[in-house]
């Protein structure tokens, strides 16, 4: 007996799910580089109890913000062809990232068509703003999954700092759940109250609907430095004004936001099981520096402690 895969938890809108998400290494590095780096991966993460990896797929996303990027953008392999190369020692499913923009029709069809649901979910993204050109719309892209793999389980993304400025966010949520989409991943979250906000509209809104809730999946990142920080901001990610003066005043940064996220994380949980939305945590880890890598798979361990007396037991 082990508990239930990824797929039937989402399927079911169990609670207590938690994913790690990296980047791909990236296009520069060597055939051997990549081993390496896959190598030490699974190695940090073999000890802890996860349902399943994330992998991103980044666009360069200068559009968004006119202020200069403060890391330079720096192509990845395509995670798809990552997973399928060098990711065979993970026993678990994948959800991949798919920027969907970047990819035609006919690319994104046959990819559809030869992807093994029982390994691979999926999150689409859209545009990063309005005014970019795409080869593929969002809307379309969730009606080539309905016509192709319809069996694939397909997420979303959702910003709580979107919902903050339009007070819209929930019935985005609604759209995206109406075509197809089986659970959220939010943006990465510094703010708790403004993803409550978003939370209770969102479950009163399904309730005068009629509608079950999905799976909402939050996204934790440690933060070191000023520089990281910075580059949170830079992507749209709401840091309340006294937690910015705390990890730029604190000795050590790296601390405070690993007790902030975990107290974060505590936070929703507790306001998720009392609302009765199902959810789950997901450690970002998309930093090259050893110490918030390393802070990341702490900070997964911890969370699988908190999460795990909630996860049903199954058949796998």
């Amino acid at each position: 007996m082990s508990r239930a895969t990824l797929q039937s938890m989402l399927a079911e809108a169990r609670s207590g799910i938690l994913l790690f998400g990296i980047l791909p290494p990236r296009l520069s590095e060597t055939p051997e580089r990549v081993r390496e780096i896959t190598g030490i991966t699974l190695g940090r993460l073999s000890g802890i109890d996860l349902d399943g990896l994330i992998l991103y797929d980044i666009d360069d996303e200068s559009d968004r913000n006119p202020e200069q990027r403060p890391f330079p953008y720096l192509p990845t392999l395509d995670p798809v062809e990552y997973h399928d190369a060098h990711l065979g020692a993970w026993d678990r499913p994948a959800i991949i990232y798919r920027c969907i923009g970047k990819y035609t029709e006919d690319d994104l069809r046959s990819w559809l068509a030869t992807t093994d649901p029982s390994r691979v979910l999926s999150v689409f993204v859209g545009a990063s703003s309005g005014d970019k050109p795409v080869n593929t719309t969002l809307r379309r892209a969730q009606e080539l999954r309905a016509e192709t793999r319809p069996d694939l389980s397909l997420g979303a993304v959702v910003i709580p700092e979107r919902h903050a400025r339009t007070g819209d966010e929930h019935l985005r949520m609604l759209t995206k759940q109406e075509r197809g989409c089986g659970f959220f991943i939010s943006q990465v979250i510094y703010h708790a109250g403004a993803t409550k906000d978003l939370l209770s509209d969102y479950f009163y809104t399904c309730r005068e609907r009629g509608v079950a809730p999905r799976p909402v999946i939050f996204t934790l990142s440690i933060c070191s430095s000023p520089k990281t920080l910075e580059f949170l901001k830079w992507l749209g990610v709401d840091v309340p004004r006294w937690l910015h003066n705390t990890l730029v005043h604190a000795p050590d940064p790296l601390a405070e936001s690993y007790r902030e996220s975990l107290a974060i994380a505590r936070d929703l949980k507790a306001f998720c099981e009392r609302l009765g939305i199902p959810y789950g945590f997901h450690v970002e880890s998309v930093s090259i520096r050893k110490v918030e890598i390393e802070a990341a798979v702490r900070l997964a361990g911890e969370l699988a402690s908190l999460l795990r007396p909630l996860s049903p037991v199954g058949t796998a």
